[in-house]
């Protein structure tokens, strides 16, 4: 038996339960889009979807450009871009600006086409790439305290992600951008929307006879006057000290939407700076040599080995908002440049004709 004195003579009272507290009402919906903001983080949201918003269903502004005979290129440039010699080029009709994100979401949303960019890695056409290649992505600018003779190109990095609908990589997006030129494009996506559209892409003579709108052999698309003189500014170019910072004096610093400057004197929007616009030929540093005088078409196929490139190259011209008097002009009616059909970067877009 135990010890009596220490036993209860009845179980004690319980101690009373304490009373329930409720959260306030505000906690609730709080919770609630926390939970839903940690479900799409979980499953790996991406802005895609804010770029398929801003399909713009409206037709692109066409223009008329008449046809005529002008002297392309110049014999006091860089040895492509002679010799300079007459071209005659046929009537046709050209974007009034360059293809929009508006627009080419459209053709994105309507055929479900995806981009270079976006698809995966081939390791058939590039079996030595570097693992940071190897993901789907592109190239973009970052700029950098360098000097840019001597460290040509240090200023692009591949970014993993970075497409149309990202074009800085994956944490950039195109919202609220509809109306500003469509960057990251090869030339088979600019080819591709064109064909869709119902157009092509323009020929290089084309291309400069619409750069140069009725001038003659002037210098710049707007005539003689160089960008900004006299606060004046007819393109978007880098002002600053490339590559490391661009002051924005212009009003931009970066794309900038279209139709932000004056049009030539065909209608045309933007034929300088702004973003490269790719055209229809294949590039060959010698054509101007042998280019036959009316509606020249370009090479049959791109020359190999240019500047140690190991694929055939498309043209493109006018330059992009990078181009800098002191380092790149290449925003002059008379400059060319080549990329291979599936290269892209956030300065490259398009702009069709037929």
């Amino acid at each position: 038996m135990g010890n009596k004195a220490n036993r209860p003579t009845k179980p004690p009272a319980p101690s009373p339960a304490p009373a329930r507290k409720f959260p306030p009402r505000w906690v609730w919906p709080v919770a609630v889009i926390a939970a839903l903001v940690g479900g799409l983080v979980a499953v790996g949201w991406k802005s895609e979807y804010d770029a398929l918003r801003e399909a713009d269903p409206a037709p692109p502004e066409m223009v008329s450009v008449p046809g005529g005979t002008f002297v392309m290129g110049r014999d006091d440039g860089p040895a492509d871009e002679g010799p300079a010699h007459e071209v005659t080029v046929a009537p046709f009709q050209m974007d009034a600006t360059e293809v929009t994100v508006g627009q080419f979401a459209a053709f994105v949303k309507a055929t479900g086409y995806v981009t270079v960019a976006e698809r995966p890695f081939d390791a058939r056409k590039y079996p030595d790439a570097a693992p940071e290649f190897r993901k789907p992505g592109s190239a973009v600018f970052f700029p950098m305290e360098v000097e840019p003779w001597s460290s040509h190109g240090a200023w692009w990095r591949y970014a993993v992600g970075a497409s149309w609908r990202r074009p800085e990589g994956e944490a950039s997006t195109v919202k609220g951008k509809k109306n500003y030129p469509v960057v990251q494009i090869a030339w088979e996506d600019a080819d591709a929307y064109a064909k869709w559209a119902g157009k092509r892409l323009p020929t290089e003579a084309e291309w400069e006879w619409a750069a140069r709108g009725g001038l003659v052999r002037k210098p710049y698309c707007w005539g003689d006057a160089k960008n900004g003189d006299g606060g004046t500014w007819h393109a978007n170019t880098y002002q600053g000290t490339f590559p490391a910072r661009d002051t924005g004096a212009d009003g931009f610093a970066g794309l900038a939407p279209v139709k932000s400057f004056p049009p030539n004197g065909y209608g045309l929007y933007e034929m300088s700076g702004n973003a490269w616009e790719w055209c229809a030929d294949w590039y060959d540093p010698g054509y101007y040599a042998a280019s036959p005088r009316d509606n020249p078409q370009g090479p049959n196929a791109g020359a190999l080995g240019v500047e140690g490139e190991r694929q055939p190259q498309k043209v493109r011209r006018g330059g992009s908002f990078l181009c800098d008097e002191s380092y790149c002009r290449r925003y002059l009616p008379t400059a060319r440049d080549k990329n291979p059909t599936d290269s892209s970067a956030n300065h490259s877009g398009f702009r069709c004709a037929k």
